[in-house]
């Protein structure tokens, strides 16, 4: 059965997980693989971004690199990247049907679509010298932990995904914490109660942890602030930067930051036209974030949410900057109903309509899941045809 078909059958989102599953999946076929180099990166905002610069720096080094990520946008293929491009479909197809060869039956149609998708993303990374692990939603129990690594990245963390992780940052930042296998660098953390919580991680699986300012002195502070203003990125990005380069530094890379002057983050803050900015992020931090940068800004909001994000506060956070929300829909079991997300945003005040098409002369901030950025973008494909 081809990738398309075979994973369309399985489901992209699960209430209750087995956690069980992929540690037995991964013990049953480990011998057909030789891993590289594993750089994991755990948090809950500013993974895609920090592992992509990595990456990115790693590739102009000349250094054979991958870099698993998720979820997509448009297509599966961004979730696997390779020496600076997206995995090609044949390449793909060739690891998945070898896959489905290695697999027993039972793991073939008992692994999520997660679960799988990490062992094909393995399969496709065989030949590379370091490969940029990015966990899903999890941590020690996620199934990217499985492989081991010689380093983990730990960008911010923050509450989501409650219901599975836990109800306070202190317990998902424990969660999270557990996935690290010897050392790590934490990025910058808001909540101070996270470094409080790495000390006594470390202390008791005997791990080093070290801070990623422990890694550069003030002028490279300075050359990352300034390369994040010559790729147009907003301020909060430079700490992503950093840490990424640490974990460059850690293995012994000397820094040249002019390797990252070519590099384009998808779907993160980026601009895609003078008076549109698209961002997947879709929890409390990351529009925390967000509105810094667009604070002195008015914008109209196009929006949508899953029914398990904290929207009201979400609202909250961007009310001061907001015109008005205009509502897209998205084709998700997850999202919150209409009705429900209509009441908050009339208790806020804030004006809201379906979102029909853009007006050049407004600003536009889409803010939302994966799943509402790739809808928008299919709307703004069609429309820069006409």
């Amino acid at each position: 059965m081809k990738l398309k078909k075979f994973l369309d059958k399985k489901p992209l989102y699960y209430k209750e997980i087995d956690y069980k599953r992929m540690p037995k999946a991964w013990d049953s076929i480990r011998e057909h693989f030789d891993l590289p180099i594993i750089i994991h990166i755990v948090g809950t905002n500013a993974k895609g971004s920090t592992g992509r610069f990595l990456a990115h720096f790693l590739y102009k080094c000349n250094i054979k690199v991958g870099h698993y990520s998720s979820p997509h946008i448009l297509k599966f293929n961004e979730r696997i990247w390779i020496d600076g491009k997206d995995i090609k479909d044949d390449v793909l197809e060739k690891n998945h049907q070898k896959l489905l060869s290695i697999l027993s039956q039972e793991f073939i149609k008992s692994l999520s679509y997660f679960e799988y998708t990490t062992l094909l993303g393995m399969l496709c990374f065989q030949k590379c010298q370091y490969l940029i692990l990015e966990a899903g939603l999890g941590g020690e129990k996620d199934a990217t932990s499985v492989f081991g690594s010689d380093l983990t990245l730990v960008t911010p963390i923050s509450l989501d995904h409650e219901e599975l992780l836990g109800d306070s940052v202190e317990k998902i930042s424990t969660t999270k914490l557990k996935a690290i296998r010897k050392f790590a660098i934490l990025g910058k953390q808001e909540d101070k109660i996270i470094y409080k919580v790495a000390k006594t991680v470390a202390r008791k699986n005997n791990l080093e942890i070290f801070r990623y300012d422990h890694f550069f002195c003030f002028e490279g502070i300075e050359e990352a602030k300034e390369t994040i203003k010559k790729l147009n990125l907003a301020d909060f990005f430079v700490d992503n930067l950093l840490l990424g380069m640490a974990g460059a530094k850690f293995f012994g890379f000397d820094i040249k930051f002019e390797k990252m002057l070519d590099l384009k983050l998808f779907g993160r803050c980026q601009k895609i036209n003078h008076n549109i900015t698209i961002d997947v992020g879709h929890n409390v931090a990351a529009a925390a974030a967000l509105f810094e940068h667009f604070k002195n800004e008015k914008i109209i909001l196009i929006y949508n949410s899953y029914a398990d994000k904290n929207y009201e506060k979400i609202l909250k956070i961007f009310l001061p900057i907001i015109k008005k929300i205009e509502l897209l829909p998205i084709l998700s079991e997850r999202v919150e109903q209409k009705e429900i997300l209509g009441e908050i945003i009339k208790k806020l005040n804030i004006p809201f309509s379906d979102f029909k098409k853009i007006n050049e002369n407004e600003k536009y901030l889409v803010f939302g899941s994966f799943s509402l950025i790739e809808e928008f973008l299919k709307y703004y494909g069609e429309y820069k045809q006409k």
